[in-house]
């Protein structure tokens, strides 16, 4: 996060690259800021396995940018994603779903965790789980209720922070996840 395309501040490079450093899992970078075809080398050279971007980021309004950037994330021997804000449509990725490894659908206003999740974003993910084989990512509002919605409608893959961190056992809330 940078502070402008979400109003917060996150990880960045740095961090991902000591994680990296410590833990043999895949990291998974979410690039929640306007110009993320500027930071996609540092971020592979950190470790990222897989990097996801946003569709409305300002740096990726231009089709020929966003494909080149997303080309880059896969020569980088990295899984490219491409998320969604709850406000956008869909059909703005359906021209890039051949070059995009997963889908992050936002089930809140990105930037802030311990959001509520917003229901009407369900329709998405069934209408992309139409048009896409790859794994459909769910991101704010996640809990086992939630998960469960998200998951008969073809989410596959959950992020859940909150209700995880918030929970008196990770175990059993990782575990409610699953189904």
């Amino acid at each position: 996060m940078d502070g402008h395309f979400v109003p917060n501040l996150s990880l960045g490079p740095v961090i991902v690259e000591a994680i990296h450093r410590v833990s043999r899992l895949p990291l998974d970078v979410h690039l929640m800021i306007e110009h993320p075809e500027q930071y996609i080398r540092s971020f592979l050279e950190a470790g990222g396995s897989r990097i996801t971007v946003h569709i409305e980021a300002t740096g990726l309004r231009n089709e020929s940018i966003l494909r080149r950037t997303l080309e880059q994330i896969r020569q980088g021997n990295a899984a490219a994603g491409l998320s969604l804000r709850p406000r956008t449509m869909a059909e703005s990725v359906l021209p890039f779903l051949a070059e995009v490894d997963q889908l992050l659908v936002m089930t809140v206003e990105p930037g802030f965790g311990g959001q509520s999740f917003l229901s009407e974003v369900v329709p998405k993910i069934t209408q992309l789980r139409h048009s896409f084989k790859g794994n459909i990512i769910v991101d704010g509002g996640i809990n086992a209720e939630t998960g469960r919605v998200c998951r008969q409608a073809g989410a596959d893959v959950f992020v859940a922070g909150t209700y995880i961190f918030k929970s008196s056992s990770y175990e059993q809330a990782i575990l409610s996840l699953r189904g």
